[in-house]
């Protein structure tokens, strides 16, 4: 009866937080119901037809929604079979644009713009590109139509191919199609598309540091007995939980405030100070000392909460502190669901997304603690050895941590030490067997390599060697132009429309972004993409800082942080259709460069 007891007090506190974020999410997804219609999709807020006014003169035609708008400057036109004139617009309306930081021209109720048609023609694709606004704040992403039109076919109107909705979730970057889902209002839809997406980014950097955290929590939280399947799940959710809260809180922040907080939080001293509390829960695993609550305190939480909630709340506390420190990327779902706060103020369908997403991410989480009660030893000397396993995975992410903000040899030396001390450890330790000898002269044998490597120049802890086969570290640096403000860009834009009008490519990097390092590092490298920058004027601001100006770029091109990488023609335009946000592996990223 006891046992029973213990077990019901054991479990009382994370399935309350279960049951409590289940209320929340019921309430969310009734609101965001509720809130879905508030917006017109973009083909009926601005509705496209055309027509040939004689052979020589297109006519294109946009009758608004009331309470909305389009910007002059955002209008583009090509033809596949034609050639299409300069357009001929009526004059608009001047405002000063809150979402572009500065005057444009726009137009209400309707706008006509007539289009010459060069040569003898008969039959053609136009290609209409948009953008507008709402009065109430949400700003649409441009929106790609096509027309067909015959040059024989005088005044006849003709009215889009397709639906609006394919046509616009056919073009723009991830994160207009992103944004674009979030925008149509389909609840489940959304829920269910974030949660796959949040799987997918599971498996990324920014979350795998995660999966040795909470291994060693379950191993460290293993009674003396062996612990079984149910509470290494029940850990496992305890965390995962913890993470879910704290993502889906700091999206929903960022996104009303308009910007990212990952870069308040990927200063050095921030770093220092998880990685050197992290280092302090790895040396416990060592059982160099034992870490617990003050006997005082302990003693009060048990007769508070029925003798077991103190340690849920540890690991639902490191669940969220993780989710600070190890997973501040920002990838294309995350940005598209932080845009789409920002632009509509509508909270609780993006923040229902968030959660849905943060959820998919911790779904690696919960299989290792739905496994870890069957593969886990169950107690002895093998135990032991486990839990210093851990350890070092944990002194391992500390140094993953601190990574981005030290010098690259001091990243490898650190690597050298842990490999070294591991190796040795596995070597000298009493009584050791054959497997556990092997592996620790193999361990050591990779730390005098990263030891080598740092001695002779080497800076990449995944290639020590290769600075002396004569294959340079791969920085990127060199090859990017670097700028600080907005005016500093635009001062680079309007000097190459002026002279040499190559492709720009604008680079928004961090020295704690691990995706950045990772598309400097694999994606920048490729041979492919290499040829592809000899054409073009490579730009690049450090937001690393965090400064005004750091924070103003940011703000004008609606990034919530790195990387995020912005592509303009040779006319200083953007092409927003070819954004990048998130990690590119080279065969992606070559694809994007198409046609630039």
């Amino acid at each position: 009866m006891n046992r029973i007891n213990r077990r019901e007090r054991l479990t009382r506190f994370p399935l309350l937080i279960v049951l409590a974020l289940l209320v929340l999410l019921g309430l969310l997804v009734a609101k965001a119901a509720q809130a879905a219609d508030d917006y017109l999709p973009p083909e009926q807020a601005f509705q496209l037809s055309g027509r040939m006014v004689d052979a020589q003169t297109l006519e294109l035609s946009y009758r608004i929604a009331d309470g909305y708008y389009m910007y002059r400057d955002r209008f583009h036109f090509s033809a596949e079979g034609a050639t299409l004139g300069q357009p001929q617009f009526p004059a608009g309306k001047r405002k000063y644009d809150e979402n572009f930081q500065k005057e444009v021209e726009t137009y209400h109720q309707s706008v006509t713009v007539r289009v010459p048609v060069s040569g003898e023609v008969k039959d053609f694709v136009v290609l209409a590109v948009s953008q507008g606004c709402a009065d109430k704040g949400l700003c649409y992403p441009p929106m790609t139509l096509k027309l067909s039109m015959s040059a024989q076919a005088i005044g006849q109107s003709v009215s889009p191919v397709g639906t609006g909705a394919e046509t616009a979730a056919s073009g723009g970057s991830d994160v207009d199609r992103i944004t674009a889902v979030l925008k149509a209002g389909k609840l489940w839809p959304i829920l269910t598309l974030f949660f796959l997406l949040g799987i997918g980014l599971s498996f990324t950097p920014c979350v795998l540091p995660m999966l040795p955290i909470l291994s060693s929590i379950i191993v460290g939280q293993q009674p003396a007995k062996g612990g079984g399947r149910g509470r290494s799940f029940l850990l496992s959710l305890d965390y995962s939980l913890g993470m879910i809260l704290i993502y889906t809180a700091l999206g929903v922040v960022a996104g009303m405030l308009g910007e990212g907080l990952s870069a308040y939080l990927q200063n050095p001293w921030v770093l220092a100070a998880f990685a050197l509390l992290m280092a302090g829960l790895a040396l416990s695993m060592f059982d160099l000392y034992t870490l617990q609550v003050p006997a005082s305190l302990q003693s009060r939480l048990s007769t508070a909460s029925g003798g077991g909630s103190g340690k849920w709340l540890g690991v639902f506390v490191m669940g969220a502190i993780s989710a600070l420190i190890v997973g501040p990327c920002v990838a294309a779902p995350l940005a598209g669901a932080l845009l789409y706060i920002s632009q509509t103020g509508d909270v609780l369908l993006g923040g229902s997304a968030l959660f849905a997403m943060a959820a998919g991410m911790s779904v690696p989480l919960l299989l290792i603690g739905a496994s870890a009660g069957a593969l886990l030893p169950r107690a002895g000397a093998w135990m032991d050895a486990v839990k210093r396993f851990f350890g070092v995975l944990m002194l391992g992410t500390a140094l993953w941590m601190v990574a981005p903000v030290i010098p690259a040899w001091l990243q490898v030396a650190g690597w050298a030490v842990l490999g070294i001390g591991y190796g040795a450890f596995l070597l000298w330790t009493r009584p050791a067997g054959w497997m556990s000898r092997a592996l620790g002269l193999a361990v050591v044998t990779l730390g005098l390599l990263q030891l080598v490597s740092v001695a002779t120049g080497g800076r990449d802890p995944l290639a020590p060697l290769s600075h002396l086969r004569g294959q340079a570290v791969a920085t990127g640096a060199t090859d990017f132009v670097r700028i600080r403000s907005s005016a500093e860009l635009d001062a680079a834009l309007q000097q190459n429309a002026a002279g040499e009008r190559r492709p720009v490519m604008l680079d928004f990097y961090a020295d704690w972004c691990v995706s950045c390092k990772e598309m400097e590092r694999f994606t920048f490298t490729d041979p492919r993409v290499k040829e592809r920058f000899g054409q073009m004027l490579l730009l690049q601001i450090d937001v690393t800082a965090n400064n005004a100006d750091d924070r103003a770029m940011l703000k004008r091109f609606k990034l919530f942080g790195p990387p995020g990488i912005m592509f303009f023609d040779g006319d200083g335009r953007e092409l927003t259709s070819r954004r990048v946000i998130g990690y590119q592996d080279a065969d992606r990223f070559i694809s994007t460069l198409q046609n630039l």
